[in-house]
C-alpha cells in the first residue's frame, strides 16, 4: 500500500468557529476507511477541503506519487486528478436509463464531446455492464433512473463515480434511508470498490460501520480523537465520553 493522500496540520475557521483544528490524517491506496464523530466534529468540512470546496487557513493537503498540493486547485481540477465524492442525497439523471447514466459518467480519453455523442464502442459497453454488475444493477440497465428505489439510486450514483475511475472515493452517509438488505448490499459494494482504490465513508450508523470491518477514524472538534478498529475506538474512554455517551443519552 502506498500513501495516496496526506492531510497535515490543517485548520479552518468559519466566523470565529474552528471547524477543523490542526487536523492530520493519511490514506493509503488501496484502503477502506470509516470516519465517525458527533455532529460538528468536522467530517463534512474535511471532505470539503479535500475536494477543493473549502480552502483551509493553514496546513497541507498532498496527493499522489508526485506529492501534488491540492490547495489552490479548483474543484474540477481535483476531480480530474481522481478524487470522487458522493453526497448524501443521490443525484442521478432521473429521465435517463441506468445505462445512459453510466455512459455519461464514463471516463473517456476522447473528452466530453465523445461522451455527449454517446459513442457506443464495444469497450464502453463492456465497461458499463461490468460496473452495473458491480453495483447490482445489471438487470436494470434499461430502466429509467427515476423508477429505481432509494437504495438503487445510491448504488447507481456510486457506479457513476466508479465509471470516472477515481483513486479516492469519498462517500457521505450511504446507509441513510436504506432498508437493512440495501445497507448490507451497500457495504459489499464499498468493500469491493476499496480493493482497488481508497474509499472513505463518513457514517453515523454504527452497525453499518461494523459491517464495513475497516479502520475507523474518530473526529472530535475538528481533529483526530482516536483511530483503529471499531472495537478499539469504541472502547476508548475519550470516544465514549464525547460520542457514544452522547449518542446513548
Amino acid at each position: 500500500m502506498s500513501m495516496l493522500l496526506e492531510v497535515s496540520g490543517v485548520t479552518v475557521t468559519f466566523d470565529g468557529f474552528r471547524a477543523i483544528n490542526n487536523l492530520s490524517i493519511n490514506f493509503a491506496e488501496p484502503e477502506l476507511r470509516a470516519i465517525i464523530g458527533p455532529n460538528g466534529a468536522g467530517k463534512t468540512t474535511f471532505m470539503d477541503i479535500v475536494t477543493g470546496k473549502t480552502k483551509p487557513d493553514k496546513g497541507r493537503v498532498i496527493w499522489g506519487e508526485k506529492n501534488m498540493s491540492l490547495l489552490g486547485m479548483s474543484e474540477s481540477q481535483i476531480a480530474m486528478e481522481g478524487i470522487g465524492r458522493k453526497f448524501q442525497k443521490p443525484t442521478v439523471f432521473e429521465d435517463q436509463t441506468v445505462r445512459q447514466n453510466l455512459a455519461m459518467a464514463l471516463k473517456n480519453p476522447r473528452g466530453a464531446f465523445a461522451v455527449l455523442m454517446h459513442k457506443k464502442t464495444a469497450a464502453n459497453g463492456a465497461r458499463i455492464e461490468a460496473i452495473a454488475e458491480e453495483i447490482g444493477l445489471l438487470g436494470e440497465l434499461r430502466r429509467s433512473a427515476g423508477e429505481l428505489s432509494h437504495g438503487q439510486k445510491q448504488w447507481l450514483e456510486i457506479g457513476m463515480l466508479l465509471a470516472q475511475e477515481p483513486r479516492l472515493l469519498l462517500v457521505d452517509e450511504p446507509a441513510a434511508g436504506m432498508t437493512t438488505e440495501e445497507r448490507e448490499k451497500t457495504t459489499d459494494i464499498l468493500r469491493r470498490a476499496a480493493e482497488t482504490r481508497a474509499v472513505v465513508v463518513v457514517e453515523h450508523d454504527m452497525e453499518f460501520v461494523r459491517r464495513l470491518a475497516c479502520k475507523v477514524t474518530v473526529l472530535h472538534e475538528g481533529s483526530v480523537l482516536a483511530e483503529g478498529s471499531l472495537d478499539h475506538v469504541t472502547s476508548n474512554p475519550d470516544v465514549i465520553e464525547v460520542y457514544l455517551g452522547r449518542a446513548n443519552a
